[in-house]
């Protein structure tokens, strides 16, 4: 069984690592972003494969964004793509892997002062042998291949996905990079970037099922409180989720707070996010922890029915630590608040919901690129909820049991196209706040982002519905529920 799942993480990777510029879909400029299924507010690339973010950072008043192609940003909602490949000199038998990029402010690596340098996996094609390397920039745009690469080699198949960051109190560079199998984080630092001395590991713990990938590890203020903070390591696990883990970081090692639960805390209950990574600010100016995730899962990455190529990456999101009675702290997530320029005809509804189903007044998109925040009394015993992507006798059914405080989401019946493993669904406890649930609902046109209450359960989902499908609409099976809901369409940032 661990050979079967070795090969199979090794043909995975290769498509990870090798993010080809072009893709075999010939470009049609006269559609470019206007194609089948392509997501109108989520950054997708113009064409080709996109998968992990691999360098996220916000640097002379911008953010970059690295897949080892480049996209740039100045208010996260806004796309513009630089290049499809950044990279250049290595090998034939050279793959790049995921990794993430950073500022060498202070010429540490002596590549120069303020470079660009990308850290990420190098992979032997031949061997498959997974090792850590480094590449240069003095642009951002294109990156030279280290000649002392790798720059760490434990000799291993399953050893990837280095994120790289600047630990002040000890002055070192440290990196956390997943020995996969093992569902380890090990922990490495260095003085410039080229000579690494191993300091710890960390794991198994939480959910150690399968496979551990794509680390970050950064800090968040507690409760809003800036002078109280503690770190979170998140990890990609199974090839189709992310946990998370809340401690404390001395620059050597990861220890999980007093009483941390022993069982996972998942970043996303729905079924597409993974890979998540936080921006790393060096202007020092943001006031937020932003991440950004691939929306996909390995099972169907490549057999979804996009044309303009495969993937893209999730709505960016606000990190935070809040306290919650009878469980300690917990990371919510929000929207950031610069996609709510994107609205337009707005729909305000407050009233009871009717028992069976009906639409709702004023508010019928004609394309699935939208935006629905829905508050819900849950006093009353009841079923309700939203049926999305209506139409030719499909659709995606959000429904909420306020008896069990079960959400699920059902899109067993969703998509027109045929994908393999596709028809699952997603449900988690979530429990109301002052006896109401709230539903902030994120609809593109092959996607469904849903942030619960205050961000602590967020689901995020594929759908691929047809062209057609657009409806949207409420049902109960009781009567009692009061609603109040707010929607917009939003518009394209193409």
């Amino acid at each position: 069984m661990e050979m079967k799942i070795v090969c199979l993480v090794n043909v995975l990777l290769l498509f990870v690592g090798l993010l080809p510029a072009k893709s075999q879909v010939t470009l049609d400029t006269t559609h470019l972003y206007h194609e089948r299924y392509r997501p109108q507010y989520h950054f997708s690339p113009q064409e080709g494969w996109i998968g992990d973010p691999c360098g996220l950072m916000y640097y002379k008043g911008k953010f970059h964004m690295y897949w080892w192609g480049k996209v740039e940003s100045s208010d996260l909602v806004h796309y513009k793509q630089i290049k499809s490949n950044v990279m250049e000199g290595a090998g034939p038998n050279i793959g790049y892997f995921t990794g993430s990029a950073l500022i060498d402010k202070n010429n540490t690596a002596g590549f120069g002062k303020g470079a660009y340098i990308a850290a990420y996996t190098v992979f032997e094609k031949d061997s498959k042998k997974q090792a850590q390397g480094i590449s240069f920039s003095h642009d951002g745009k294109t990156f030279h291949y280290y000649p002392g690469n790798p720059v760490i080699d434990i000799g291993s198949k399953e050893f990837r996905d280095p994120t790289v960051f600047w630990y002040e109190p000890t002055k070192k560079w440290v990196m956390v990079v997943a020995k996969a199998l093992e569902k380890k984080v090990k922990f490495y630092t260095s003085p410039d970037l080229k000579h690494w001395t191993w300091v710890s590991d960390f794991g198994p713990a939480g959910d150690s099922e399968k496979s551990w990938e794509c680390p970050d590890l950064f800090q968040l203020p507690v409760d809003g409180n800036p002078l109280k903070k503690k770190w979170v390591l998140v990890v990609s696990v199974n090839w189709l989720k992310e946990q998370y883990f809340i401690g404390d970081f001395d620059g050597t090692t990861f220890k999980l707070e007093e009483n941390h639960p022993k069982d996972p805390l998942y970043i996303d209950e729905g079924l597409d996010f993974y890979a998540s990574r936080t921006f790393r600010d060096y202007d020092s100016t943001l006031k937020s922890v932003i991440s950004m995730g691939w929306v996909s899962t390995w099972d169907y990455a490549q057999q979804v029915p996009s044309t303009y190529g495969k993937g893209f990456w999730s709505i960016p999101r606000v990190l935070e630590l809040k306290t919650y009675k009878g469980e300690g702290l917990r990371l919510t997530q929000r929207p950031i608040d610069g996609l709510q320029t994107l609205r337009y005809q707005p729909v305000t509804v407050n009233h009871s919901v009717d028992v069976g189903v009906q639409t709702i007044p004023g508010f019928a998109p004609k394309e699935n690129v939208y935006e629905v925040d829905a508050s819900f009394s849950t006093n009353v015993s009841n079923v309700f909820g939203f049926n999305l992507c209506v139409g030719n006798g499909r659709k995606l059914v959000i429904s909420y049991d306020t008896d069990s405080h079960n959400l699920v989401i059902d899109r067993t019946h969703c998509t027109d196209a045929s994908i393999p493993k596709f028809s699952r669904m997603a449900f988690h406890q979530v429990n109301p706040v002052n006896d109401k649930i709230r539903l902030h609902i994120f609809v593109d046109k092959s996607s469904v982002e849903i942030f619960t209450n205050d961000g602590k359960d967020v689901f995020s989902l594929l759908t691929y519905p047809g062209e057609t499908q657009t409806g949207i609409e409420l049902f109960a099976l009781k009567g009692g529920t009061q609603m109040s809901l707010k929607a917009w369409m939003l518009k394209s940032i193409w």
